[in-house]
């Protein structure tokens, strides 16, 4: 697993999406946040996450996208239940992930993170691939930006607790962290 000097990872499949913004040469990337996303909610595999990454989702495709079609989100990279990798976004552009959000005093997590999304709701247990790959990619992006270290490895949950929920109880933080710290 390689970063390549223009941010992309040379293991995923590049889907990349309109929904970012270029990163500003001062902000620093200091902050990585775990999401977790299933369109329909629950129901995993299919295209609809990147087709909301990509701007790109059906309306009619299912009553839920009713309400979301027009967000205009993303995330760095998806970890899909069987370990592949989607990147949507540049690691060195900001990807529309966080919201409005807040670690340790800072705003607008968005200018100094990388968001990445594991397939999964709050209650489903994540696979074995999908704690592997998160691992490998973290620890491949603190090679790249080492200001990302595992106090500041956080979920959406931790920088925007009033509105977001995920990666939700089925995360074990504990069994990553610990695999996280085995390499």
């Amino acid at each position: 697993m390689k970063i390549s000097q223009s941010g992309w990872l040379d293991v995923a499949n590049h889907q990349p999406s309109p929904h970012f913004t270029p990163r500003s040469p001062e902000d620093e990337i200091s902050l990585f946040v775990v999401h977790n996303i299933s369109l329909p909610p629950g129901v995993f595999g299919g295209p609809y996450i990147t087709d909301l990454f990509l701007g790109r989702l059906d309306p009619s495709a299912d009553s839920y996208f009713e309400d979301i079609y027009q967000l205009q989100v993303s995330a760095h990279c998806l970890i899909r239940r069987d370990g592949e990798i989607i990147q949507y976004v540049s690691f060195n552009d900001k990807a529309w992930h966080a919201g409005v959000s807040c670690f340790e005093g800072r705003e607008k997590c968005n200018d100094f993170s990388i968001g990445v999304e594991l397939e999964g709701t709050d209650t489903t247990p994540y696979t074995k691939m999908q704690y592997q790959q998160l691992v490998s990619l973290v620890n491949k992006l603190q090679e790249s930006y080492p200001l990302i270290r595992h106090n500041n490895i956080v979920g959406h949950c931790d920088i925007a607790p009033s509105r977001k929920t995920d990666p939700g109880e089925a995360f074990d933080w504990q069994h990553f962290r610990s695999l996280l710290g085995s390499r």
